[in-house]
């Protein structure tokens, strides 16, 4: 076996450790992540990085396309690469189905490396000194064709996670942490 089949192993045993742990005890997870193939469509409007794909299909995560969402969504300012949190692809697969919209997720925010949450933390008040977008576990976003509002409601009617509205920024946050809801600038 080659070394790059070995680092496939070991990506897909973590994909696979990784939601196991995180989907026990939450029916309204069960109900974000549906049978069948998801996909999703990304574009990171600092690097210009797309995905559109199916990263979940045949009954289990792909390890490749999961590898390939970490990379878009990695914080730009570093090149930090993290592992995202499946349920937050999950969540982002029922939202784009609530929503009707066929264009892209355009990423403001997925993964930041501490050094960038310590410096935007810095700058705003707004910025959570532990963020869950250190985690892997939170992203903000808006789609272009879909009013603000209706985004916001499509993450909200879920019921699940963190939901945060900002329209002066013209994005909408959506983490898998505690159920809460507010209001920014």
């Amino acid at each position: 076996m080659q070394r790059r089949d070995l680092l496939k192993l070991g990506l897909a045993a973590g994909v696979s450790a990784a939601f196991g742990s995180a989907a026990i005890g939450s029916s309204a997870w069960a109900e974000a992540a549906p049978a069948g193939p998801r996909r999703l469509a990304l574009h990171n409007l600092h690097t210009g990085e797309t995905f559109n794909e199916a990263y979940f299909d045949q009954g289990g995560y792909v390890a490749d396309a999961v590898g390939a969402v970490n990379k878009v969504l990695r914080d730009y300012r570093t090149g930090a690469v993290h592992d995202m949190d499946l349920r937050l692809l999950d969540l982002l697969h029922q939202v784009r189905g609530r929503i009707g919209a066929d264009r892209p997720f355009q990423v403001i925010s997925g993964y930041r490396s501490p050094a960038t949450n310590a410096m935007l933390h810095e700058r705003s008040g707004q910025v959570a000194s532990h963020s869950l977008h250190m985690d892997g576990m939170a992203i903000d976003v808006r789609v272009e064709g879909v009013a603000l509002d209706h985004l916001h409601k499509a993450a909200l009617d879920l019921g699940v996670g963190g939901v945060g509205l900002y329209p002066k920024s013209d994005f909408v946050h959506m983490d898998v942490g505690r159920v809460r809801r507010w209001q920014g600038a």
